[in-house]
């Protein structure tokens, strides 16, 4: 893909411009999935539009139109989570109390309808988010692996739960239990992969579940409403569309959310969970805002940070958490960082998704003009866009922008831009980097870059305190989910990974007896018989 291409040839003329494997269908859903039932739905529909525009019969170009999904009320919304509580039934429901090893069964048959359904939802996370092809792919084919992963950390930790703990004249098995009814919402710029890190183990640990899809990235889900309603029992999995404004409020201020699990910002999070009658009895699992520094010292490999700091800071647009978001480079480096900066993004190919570029347009509506106005604000400052049409815009296509010399007046500085725009911040003294990581109100990760062994150290050991991942001569990432994800101050609470998702989504709990014959023998009563799903020696392989 030429990487000079017009923005304006991002707007279609005509179908025939779409090759034939990937072009939309337009997807009518008039269902929502609940209590194990596709329910019909003749009330009002939200439109879904793509980012991509298309100029019909000599009119402006308008997004193309991908289908409708229900716009639900509050009651509909308060019938799934009235739902989702009946399945959990105060943790006798047949789903909490079902053995771990067929909890696993209902899964993986899951996971074998959902493989089948890949074609049409990939298309749809092209469509709806302007992923590109190959991303889009990517997301779904590690969703799938995610879930498989943490079918193998469900299965370790039960299997070390297996055995009795003998201590101070008690025995006890002490395994792990559900909460209750998990709600969770994902965010647009993975509304797959970000979601079910949520959805899958809530549901693997037990708790019955209402998930509500992002705005961006909601008519994906269609395909898979028959593998939801097949593959587990009624009431354990529910789906609400609709204003989440108007249908989330209802169900935090009934009291029957016992896990509130979100992927968003802020500001939303903290409104919803403050609705909750019982604060105390929410845990909340949170994924929120960053603004993920690049530290790059005087000694660093300018070949592999401009490659690094590229791909950190523009991939799927720099729409992710996890992307690099500011820049600050010593000064003795500055110019030459800048430039080599500048030429790398600049060959960045921008196009449509089926043409596999890197920079693709924009999911939300107003992001170009909220881009524009924070260049604006730099330019204004003393600033300049330092790569040849950085920060141009047409529709919902932006071009990436280097924007230098940024500093603590302008609200690049401060602000998550979540787009396709690299503010870069020269300095003098490292303090400075440090100082602005601890004073962030941000503290996700950061990525340093130097070949000083010695001060890469003396960094490393304060900066581990400031966020919850230190990248060396790398972006940052989320993956492998094995590894621990998190943030530190407003940009997390809780802790997803593949074990660690498993763990937040339950509670220990044990049954313990004294450690007499009489109650070995009531025990050993209770095992050979097989008389309980918790109190249980089963090891699963």
């Amino acid at each position: 893909m030429n990487p000079s291409k017009d923005l304006e040839d991002l707007v279609l003329t005509s179908e025939d411009q779409i090759p034939e494997p990937f072009r939309p269908s337009f997807t009518d859903q008039r269902i929502y999935l609940c209590d194990g039932r596709m329910i019909p739905w003749s009330g009002p529909q939200t439109p879904v539009s793509s980012p991509i525009h298309m100029a019909g019969d000599g009119g402006s170009p308008e997004p193309v139109s991908l289908g409708h999904v229900p716009d639900l009320d509050a009651d509909r919304a308060l019938e799934c989570l009235e739902a989702a509580h009946r399945a959990y039934d105060h943790g006798r429901g047949p789903w909490p109390t079902l053995p771990v090893a067929e909890r696993l069964g209902h899964m993986e048959d899951f996971v074998h309808r959902m493989v089948a359904r890949k074609d049409p939802v990939v298309r749809l996370i092209m469509w709806e988010i302007c992923k590109s092809r190959k991303d889009a792919e990517k997301e779904f084919t590690r969703t799938v692996q995610y879930i498989r992963d943490t079918i193998d950390a469900l299965k370790d930790l039960d299997r070390a739960s297996s055995r009795f703990v003998f201590q101070e004249g008690l025995l006890a098995q002490i395994r792990r239990a559900p909460l209750g009814v998990a709600l969770c919402m994902g965010p647009f710029n993975y509304p797959l992969n970000e979601t079910f890190a949520t959805l899958i183990p809530a549901l693997l640990m037990g708790n019955t579940v209402v998930f509500k899809p992002p705005k961006h990235g909601c008519l994906l889900y269609e395909p898979l409403l028959e593998a939801f309603r097949d593959a587990f029992p009624p009431g354990v999995v529910n789906m609400v569309t609709g204003s989440g404004s108007r249908v989330i409020p209802p169900l935090m201020e009934s009291g029957k959310v016992n896990v509130f699990a979100f992927i968003g910002t802020s500001r939303v999070a903290n409104s919803l969970r403050q609705r909750h009658p019982k604060l105390n009895r929410l845990r909340c699992v949170l994924g929120l805002e960053a603004k993920n520094p690049a530290i790059i010292l005087p000694d660093a490999d300018l070949e592999v940070t401009v490659r690094e700091c590229v791909l950190g800071g523009l991939s799927f647009n720099g729409q992710r958490c996890t992307a690099l978001k500011i820049f600050f480079v010593h000064k003795s480096l500055a110019e030459r960082f800048v430039r080599d900066l500048s030429d790398a993004v600049s060959s960045v190919p921008v196009g449509l998704p089926w043409e596999d570029p890197v920079i693709t347009p924009l999911a939300e509506p107003g992001k170009p003009d909220y881009l524009a106005s924070l260049i604006d604000d730099a330019l204004a400052l003393g600033a300049r866009v330092t790569n040849d049409g950085g920060g141009s815009r047409h529709y919902s296509a932006f071009r990436p922008a280097v924007v230098y010399p940024v500093d603590a007046r302008m609200r690049l500085f401060h602000e998550e831009q979540f787009g396709p725009v690299l503010p870069v911040v020269p300095y003098e003294d490292l303090e400075e980097p440090v100082r602005a990581v601890i004073e962030s109100p941000y503290g996700q990760q950061l990525s340093l870059f130097g070949t000083d062994p010695e001060r890469m150290a003396r960094l490393i050991d304060p900066l581990v305190n400031q966020v919850c991942r230190v990248n060396l001569n790398c972006q940052c990432q989320r993956g492998p989910d094995t590894f621990p994800f998190t943030g530190r101050k407003d940009s997390a609470e809780s802790t997803l990974s593949v074990a660690d998702a498993l763990r937040a989504f339950s509670i220990r709990t044990l049954v313990a007896a004294r450690d007499d014959e009489a109650d070995k023998a009531l025990i050993r009563t209770i095992l050979r018989e097989r008389l309980s799903r918790f109190l249980s020696t089963d090891f699963l392989l």
